[in-house]
């Protein structure tokens, strides 16, 4: 039995689940990003217990199925972005169509229509929170950031960096330092 989890995008949340569902003796096969994978199919009331013991930690089941494709869209984004270094041999459009087995055209209409902004607008606001994220860092250089994400070349990213943000990473380097630098003096 497969159930759907809203918002939930981050390696700590899988924890959290994994915990939840220990605690409950809930068997499971799989925890993953926006998904949990069941040994078995679950009483109804079991799962309202489940819903209440994961909504005490901010976690939220969820019903819908267009909520859940939803969901399952920005999951596989997220998981491109945030948590892969594969670049993608296909396009975006086509990826999502075969991982999420849906006409990219229905797929984009209901995200907008949910979401208020394109696939590609959350994608591009996505790369941005993981440029911020590296040149937090300071691991990475510019050139190996925009390469890491993808991006055709430093000015792409930069152009879009700052669409986004309204810095440029190289301002928004020298502002995240400064902070840091300025806490470090109190």
């Amino acid at each position: 039995m497969k159930l759907y989890i809203k918002d939930m995008f981050c390696h700590r949340c899988i924890m959290m689940v994994r915990n939840t569902l220990e605690k409950l003796k809930l068997p499971y096969i799989a925890v993953r990003l926006g998904e949990i994978e069941l040994v078995e199919t679950i009483s109804p009331e079991q799962k309202e217990l489940l819903r209440n013991e994961l909504l005490k930690s901010g976690i939220e089941l969820m019903d819908d199925k267009k909520v859940i494709l939803i969901e399952q869209i920005k999951t596989t984004i997220i998981q491109l972005i945030h948590h892969s270094d594969e670049q993608l041999k296909t396009n975006l459009s086509d990826y999502l169509s075969e991982k999420l087995n849906y006409n990219y055209s229905y797929l984009a209409n209901l995200f907008s229509e949910s979401e208020g902004i394109t696939i590609e607008h959350f994608v591009i606001a996505r790369k941005i929170e993981k440029a911020k994220e590296l040149i937090i860092y300071n691991e990475l250089s510019l050139t190996e950031i925009a390469y890491k994400l993808h991006y055709s070349s430093v000015a792409h990213l930069s152009n879009q960096f700052k669409k986004i943000t309204g810095l440029t990473p190289s301002r928004f380097k020298t502002l995240t330092q400064n902070r840091r630098r300025h806490r470090e003096n109190l």
